[in-house]
């Protein structure tokens, strides 16, 4: 199992941009379909963003389309979340996840490893 550890979390206005990081352990990182998801207070945790092993492929979640942008650096063991006009629906916690099958991580159950978690709180 990979080890994952999120950064970049905090208190933004409604309209500002945040990155969120995610630093992986182990030498098997590229192998892995990484994404993010997040879950706010009295919500199920829900889909954000999906990236392949490769970086090839990416997927999003309808509610942050063109707000967001999912990466990865292979080298770095890590992978990005680039949040931008963001709105107070996007206050949640943001979890990192792994999957070692599939192209694309978009759904709980084919997640494999899950980070801690990292706060975004975005004011109106």
């Amino acid at each position: 199992q990979v080890q994952l550890v999120e950064s970049g979390g905090g208190l933004v206005q409604a309209g500002g941009s945040l990155r969120l990081s995610c630093a992986a352990s182990g030498r098997t990182f590229s192998s892995y379909a990484m994404g993010w998801f997040r879950q706010a207070p009295g919500k199920e945790r829900e889909f954000v963003a999906a990236i392949s092993w490769r970086g090839r492929n990416t997927a999003y979640a309808d509610s942050v389309k063109g707000r967001f942008t999912i990466s990865r650096d292979n080298g770095k063991n890590t992978v990005y979340l680039q949040m931008n006009s963001l709105k107070p629906e996007d206050t949640a916690v943001y979890y990192c996840a792994a999957a070692r099958r599939g192209v694309l991580v978009t759904t709980t159950s084919e997640v494999g490893s899950w980070g801690q978690g990292t706060q975004v709180t975005v004011s109106s």
